[in-house]
């Protein structure tokens, strides 16, 4: 039973300690010319700047996937518009050859 007060003594005085600790880094914080306190907010501040780096960077790299999507849609449609336009001509041709084969068939008869 000793041992265990003595423990548990030892424990609240370390307790003790550490909170009395964490006051102290909390009161640096509070007074901006202590070196904790500079070194927080240097860490904030750089915390948000690459936040908005980041914000930046996102922001870029969508619009160029945007812009890579775009420009791979209209190299597609300007493929298509020269397959359709050859279409257009090999349909001509038939139909030409068609109509000669057409009148030469009525010449035969």
């Amino acid at each position: 039973v000793a041992a265990l007060q003595d423990e548990k003594n030892s424990l609240m005085s370390e307790n003790e300690v550490m909170n009395d600790k964490l006051e102290q880094l909390d009161d640096s914080l509070d007074d901006p010319n202590t070196m904790v306190a500079k070194k927080y907010f240097h860490a904030q501040l750089q915390l948000e700047q690459l936040q908005e780096e980041n914000y930046i960077f996102e922001r870029t790299y969508f619009s160029l996937l945007k812009q890579q999507k775009k420009e791979k849609l209209v190299s597609a449609k300007d493929d298509y518009r020269v397959h359709c336009e050859d279409l257009e001509k090999q349909l001509i041709e038939l139909q030409h050859r068609n109509d000669e084969l057409t009148s030469l068939a009525e010449e035969s008869r």
